[in-house]
């Protein structure tokens, strides 16, 4: 597992981790960092009218402003590793071909507090989009690239993923094509959606990254692992929209963006095509998500709990809390352990173990390695479903 560059640990807490990353929804019902269950900016914006300036920004949720950022059961992982493999080339970009392809299928969803984007998922109306998005609310709007608005109600929504499902009154809708596989590093990226109400907008770049996690996000949320990065602009109001390749592709859910005044220049995210279709395949056949859960609170290592834990540096996850008769407790594994490997792989911050447990499925046995003390420790912990909060 690819370990987080010192220097960029060190500017999420000079920021004080600024909810790290916006969520890319527009609304004034957003959530600001620390508020809620998610720290960075969503592409959802705040109560603005199409075209029109968000009311607030927040760093959370719908469309907040900028400074905010898996088919079966089980918590899979996007794609393969890093999109390497089997591929399929791409061919000459023609950008207005590819956003006439997929404009159709994506939508605008209006709640009380603000609006997001989405995609259409099913030509009898679901349409799948970012739960930050529709959070609060059981009834929205849709509104479709043709100019046509009808009501919505919110099916199923699942906030480990940060995913949702919402029914529209419309039917013979075209449906978006999805990749399976992860794009490669360098693949044309479009960014469909409405950025702060500016509906229909279009955004290019390239796919910057893979398996990207925002550092400090597993204090508040379990969503912003395993992402996608682009270049392609991503703003308040693009949460739930598509990313898209050049054979007109959906290859991501738009989710989150680390704002300008975090010193961030074209910094956006997407969940993967993959992790998309196979929790929206989950909430709509009974309207839940299965996620492997290992029964830890985790904190990430300052340099001070190092200190005071005598430990060598600052990487791992520590178990802040475990619940009794949890997975890891059934495993001995206690509070103030420091989980260093997950099945051989590296574990350097929190976020990099719920990155991990997105390719694990409930029911399954990992081996973690562990420090306590001076002691590194190997335990058997079998994986269960994460129980219903």
């Amino acid at each position: 597992m690819n370990h987080r560059p010192a220097t960029a640990r060190r500017m999420c807490r000079l920021l004080g981790f600024l909810g790290a990353a916006v969520l890319a929804a527009a609304g004034s019902g957003c959530t600001a960092p620390g508020q809620g269950p998610e720290p960075p900016t969503t592409s959802q914006s705040p109560g603005s009218t199409p075209g029109g300036a968000p009311a607030d920004q927040t760093t959370l949720g719908r469309q907040p402003s900028p400074g905010q950022t898996t088919g079966g059961r089980g918590g899979g992982q996007g794609g393969g590793q890093g999109g390497g493999g089997q591929s399929i080339p791409q061919g000459v970009a023609d950008i207005p071909t590819i956003v006439s392809n997929v404009q159709p299928s994506v939508v605008t969803i209006f709640t009380d507090g603000g609006l997001g984007s989405g995609v259409v998922y099913s030509a009898d109306g679901l349409i799948l989009t970012n739960e930050h998005v529709v959070r609060g609310n059981r009834q929205v709007e849709v509104g479709f690239a043709d100019g046509r608005r009808v009501a919505g109600s919110v099916r199923a929504t699942d906030a480990i993923s940060d995913l949702a499902l919402v029914e529209a009154k419309r039917t013979g809708l075209p449906v978006a094509k999805f990749q399976s596989d992860l794009p490669r590093i360098g693949e044309l990226a479009v960014v469909i959606g409405s950025p702060l109400g500016f509906e229909n907008t279009a955004t290019a770049g390239i796919i910057s990254g893979l398996h990207r996690e925002i550092p400090g996000s597993a204090s508040s949320s379990q969503s912003l692992v395993d992402l996608i990065q682009t270049d392609a602009a991503i703003s308040p109001g693009n949460s739930g929209g598509a990313v898209v390749n050049s054979r007109s592709e959906v290859i991501g859910i738009s989710e989150a963006y680390i704002p300008p005044q975090s010193g961030a220049v074209a910094l956006g995210f997407a969940i993967p095509a993959a992790t998309a279709v196979k929790v929206a395949d989950q909430l709509r056949e009974d309207g839940t998500a299965d996620h492997a859960f290992i029964g830890l609170g985790l904190a990430e290592i300052t340099q001070q709990i190092a200190d005071q834990l005598g430990l060598p540096d600052t990487r791992g996850a520590l178990a802040l809390s475990v619940p009794e008769g949890g997975p890891a407790d059934k495993a001995g594994i206690r509070p103030g352990d420091v989980l260093i490997k997950l099945d051989g792989d590296d574990l350097a911050t929190p976020e990099d173990l719920l990155a991990a447990l997105r390719s694990k499925s409930p029911g399954q046995t990992v081996t973690v390695e562990f420090r306590r003390g001076a002691e590194t420790q190997e335990a058997k912990v079998q994986l269960v479903a994460r129980p219903a909060s």
